[in-house]
Formats: C-alpha cells, structure tokens, sequence
C-alpha cells in the first residue's frame, strides 16, 4: 500500500493511504488518513480537493485585495491634494471602523487584548502607521506609479531581512538578486543633490516599513485578522489626530464621505490579503502583489495624467524581475515551511 502526505483543512499534516481492492496505489478507491495521534478517519475526495480550492480562494482575494490597495491609494492621492496628511489618515481610520466594528462586536472586546507576543504588536503597529503616513506624503508631489515602484521594492526587502530577522537561507542567487533589485531602486532615486527629494525618501522609509510589517505578521499568524488590523488602524488614527493639531480643515459632505470610503476600502483590502496569506502559500501570493504597479499606472494615467518616466519604468522593471526570480528561487531550493501550508482558518 503506497502512503503519501497530504496538508488538510483540519490538520497540519496527515497519512494518506489507498486502500484499494486490487492493492494498485492510482486505483481511487476509498480514502483512509491517520494523523500522528493515531487515530483514524475517512477522507473523501473533495475533502482532498479542499486545500487546492483554498489556494484559489486565497489567490483571487489577493487580486481583489490589491486592486483595491491601488483604488484605495488613488483616492488617497486625490484627498491629500486638498487636506493634509493627518486629517486623511485620522477620518480615514475612522471610517475603517464601519467595516471593524461589527467584526470586533463579533469575536469579542476581550480577545483584542490577548495576544501573542506584545512587543512585536507593538513594534507592527508602528511600522505600519508609518508605512501608511509616509505613503501618504509621498504621493503628495510624485506620480502614483512612481510610489508604488518603491513599494514594488517590499519583498525584496523581506527575502534580505529574512535572513537577518527569521533566520531563513538565502543563497548567493536570491542575494544576486536582491542586489540587482535595490540597483533598481537607486535607478528611481537617482541619487543626486539635484534630483533626490525629499518625496522620494518618504516612499523609500514607507515601503521598508511595508517590507518589516511583512516580517512581523508573518510571526504573528496566530493573531486573528480582527485583532491585527483593528490595532493598526488605531495607531494610524492616533498619529492622525496628533499631525491634524492646528492643520485641520473643515471638509464638505463630499469629501468627509470620500475620506471615509478611503478607510472602508482600505480597511477591505487589508482584511482581504490577511486572508489570503493565511489560505495560500506566501510564494504562490508575492508575485500577484506587482499587479499593484499595473493599476497605479492605470489610475496615474486616467485619473492624474500621469506618465511614468522612463527612469521610473527602467527601474520598476529590475525590481520585478528580481522580485519574481526570488520568488521561483524560494520555491526551487527551499521546502515549504508548515505556516505556508494551506489549512483551514477560523
């Protein structure tokens, strides 16, 4: 009898074995696991089915998710034309919590205070508020597509940490790459006392912020969805309130209604892609987050007439590149690790 492993919606891991009349293993006969307690249940052949199904769920909520990032960014860009950057994030937050407070009201107010290692919610909570500050104020004076290729730049900036932070193997490959990746980053820069701005430096610190909030909640996986973006949302509602001291400006009933949409999409899009990194391999996700350069330039061009220039476009096309052949290389040398097996979530 040929026994296999397969990952399951109910386990981590459990013993397949096919039974069948004739002994021949490809005969699909009935179905029998054994999970390493030893005790034994049949497994029908959808159940079988349910992993690959929740890679597809997790993938197609992953491209919703971005889309709406990018649709969530646009708006953004456009609302911080008029208002600053605090009064933005600070009714943005709120808005969030159209779509949070049922799902807070839902799991629990207490369960917001149980949670696994405090000092790196503590520390994702800050890197995000500042990913979205910083975003924010880069968009302020350059072109969405612009931003959005040094944020194309976080998951090389995750595969280098990595290995500092999670201790992960990276070969001389994945660092040839990432080498070649932060080229293309210096390629967009274009480090010079007559070309570096300040704008610049803020999409820069944002999208390594974005990159280290990758890294944490990777640790914090345990963490329900609620309890991880209700946190975030309230630091970025507290850094709000404080830069909107002595900035604030009344808004219509527009565009206060507007703000608050970019909290409701915002807070969609995160919820999304939390999702789905817990239903699909992070390997299978990464190569799908470019798609966020796709729609930025879309909307720079229908919304802002923005043309990314070729510098932007040269440089934006090395970070892909170098991206995706990290993604194939960690796919190619390196065993998947058990968080990455799909299994069913609560």
């Amino acid at each position: 009898m040929k026994r296999r492993s397969y990952a399951t919606p109910r386990d981590s891991l459990r013993t397949v074995a096919y039974a069948t009349p004739n002994g021949n293993s490809h005969f699909p006969g009935p179905l029998i696991w054994t999970s390493h307690s030893g005790l034994g249940e049949k497994m029908t052949l959808s159940e079988l089915r349910a992993p690959k199904n929740l890679v597809v769920a997790g993938v197609l909520l992953m491209l919703a998710g971005d889309f709406l990032f990018a649709l969530n960014d646009a708006m953004g860009k456009w609302l911080v034309a008029s208002f600053s950057v605090g009064q933005v994030v600070l009714i943005r937050s709120i808005g969030a919590f159209i779509i949070l407070g049922p799902m807070i009201a839902r799991q629990g107010t207490a369960k917001l205070f149980r949670m696994e290692r405090l000092d790196l919610q503590i520390l994702r909570v800050v890197v995000t508020t500042l990913d979205t500050a910083l975003f924010y104020a880069a968009v302020v004076y350059l072109p969405l597509a612009d931003v959005m290729s040094f944020y194309m730049a976080g998951p090389i900036y995750v595969a280098a940490l990595s290995h500092f932070l999670l201790g992960e193997k990276v070969g001389w490959r994945r660092w040839a790459a990432i080498l070649i990746g932060f080229c293309g980053v210096i390629i967009m820069l274009r480090p010079s006392s007559a070309a570096l701005s300040l704008s610049s430096i803020f999409a820069l610190v944002g999208s390594l912020s974005f990159a280290l909030a990758i890294i944490l909640s990777r640790q914090l996986r345990g963490t329900s969805d609620t309890t991880l973006v209700t946190w975030q949302t309230l630091g970025s509602l507290v850094v709000g309130g404080a830069l909107t001291l002595g900035s604030w400006q009344t808004p219509s009933a527009l565009d206060f209604g507007a703000m608050l949409l970019l909290g409701i999409v915002s807070c969609g899009a995160h919820l999304m892609i939390t999702r789905a990194l817990k239903l699909a391999p992070a390997s299978t996700l990464a190569p799908l987050h470019y798609t966020l350069l796709l729609w930025a330039v879309v909307f720079g061009l229908v919304f802002f007439n923005d043309v990314p220039s070729s510098r932007i476009l040269v440089g934006s096309a090395i970070i892909v590149l170098a991206g995706l052949f990290i993604f194939h290389r960690q796919k190619v040398v390196d065993e998947v690790p058990p968080e990455n097996v799909p299994k069913g979530v609560n």
